[in-house]
């Protein structure tokens, strides 16, 4: 799997729907080609990898529950080489589920039953995060993002972020040193105004750290300020 590249006009995007359920893949896939989408079927755990190597997908629909590999095993080997936006789906509504599946990389998660309709809108959402906002690298302190490949630098050293990591990193990186309570962090990256708990963004803030540990060791570029929220140091220490 190469890096994954932002698709230049969302309503065309290839979406690739992993479900076991012949009948529930097929009313995703009805929808989303109504919606204007390319979509692709697959029905067993063990053929996503094989297939994602040799083909391009703009976002992946991730049922947890699959034959041969399960969803957040999938999740967590295909965020070993690639960002591409994956939205977790699963009858299974736990918190704790959940949380697992966004720490392990997913950008969003659906409990089944849901509406068709609110799939194809949470896709849209998903999607339009990597479309027109993307921008020219910018750089902070020796600290870069590049929004376009959701990529962040500092000096030879680079990660990758998923979609939800890149724009919670981008809004507090335009403010270094402000503190972004949880609430204004949801409304930023889930504009579609859904409930969402504080855990959630903690999970997230949890996953990013770690990844950008890899450019700073040893120092804590997002802080957390108790009873507030979250901030971004944007100095790196040599």
């Amino acid at each position: 799997m190469g890096s994954y590249i932002p698709y230049p006009n969302p309503t065309s995007a290839r979406i690739v729907i992993v479900e076991d359920e012949p009948q529930l893949a097929e009313l995703e896939s009805d929808y989303l080609r109504h919606a204007g989408f390319q979509t692709h079927m697959l029905a067993d755990g063990l053929q996503v990898l094989p297939w994602l190597a040799g083909n391009h997908a703009d976002l992946i629909l991730l049922d947890l529950m699959l034959p041969g590999l399960d969803g957040l095993a999938l999740c967590q080997a295909i965020r070993r080489s690639s960002a591409v936006p994956i939205i977790m789906v699963s009858a299974r509504v736990e918190e704790a589920d959940r949380l697992l599946g966004l720490e392990l990389g997913a950008d969003d998660y659906l409990c089944k039953p849901f509406s068709p309709r609110e799939m194809v809108a949470r896709v849209k959402t998903v999607l339009r995060r990597l479309g027109p906002a993307a921008a020219e690298p910018t750089t902070v302190a020796g600290f870069s993002l590049d929004a376009d490949a959701m990529k962040v630098s500092a000096g030879p050293l680079e990660i990758q972020l998923t979609a939800v990591e890149f724009q919670l990193l981008q809004v507090m990186y335009r403010q270094p040193g402000r503190i972004f309570s949880r609430s204004h962090l949801m409304d930023s990256i889930y504009q579609d105004q859904r409930i969402v708990s504080d855990r959630t963004i903690d999970s997230h803030i949890k996953k990013l750290r770690k990844k950008l540990t890899e450019l700073s060791p040893g120092q804590e570029l997002i802080q957390s300020v108790y009873g507030a929220g979250y901030r971004f140091e944007a100095a790196i220490k040599p």
